[in-house]
């Protein structure tokens, strides 16, 4: 409260790529705060297509969105085969996946000590 905007840079890249998933209709978008938590990242944002297109689609969107706002993808994986694409900005990581696979890896299970961040709505989508 003492400086600054009310959320950190992460955090709000976070829900910008949260938002930005959600454009593209994806399904289930949840953030993870994983401070305190492990050093991997400060937040995942995980979300899910209905299809390989679907997911390929989505992961494309941030990565476009984000690039035009000034924040480049640091590594990218699963982009070209559609069942998970993972997309890292170091201080968070964005996972797409097809349901099945989000269902098999249960990343919201496997990280349970994590905080679950609600996703802020971004205006204008009816």
């Amino acid at each position: 409260m003492a400086t600054g905007t009310a959320l950190p840079a992460s955090a709000a890249l976070a829900q910008r790529a949260a938002a930005i998933c959600l454009d593209l209709k994806a399904n289930d978008v949840v953030i993870l705060s994983l401070k305190g938590v492990s050093d991997v990242a400060d937040f995942f944002v995980i979300a899910s297509g209905t299809s390989d297109t679907h997911v390929r689609s989505i992961a494309d969107h941030v990565t476009v969105e984000l690039k035009k706002e000034g924040t480049s993808v640091q590594h990218a994986e699963g982009l070209t085969q559609g069942r998970w694409a993972l997309l890292d900005y170091f201080d968070f990581v964005v996972h797409v996946f097809h349901p099945s696979l989000r269902n098999f890896y249960q990343l919201e299970r496997l990280w349970g000590d994590a905080e679950v961040i609600p996703v802020e709505a971004q205006g204008g989508a009816p």
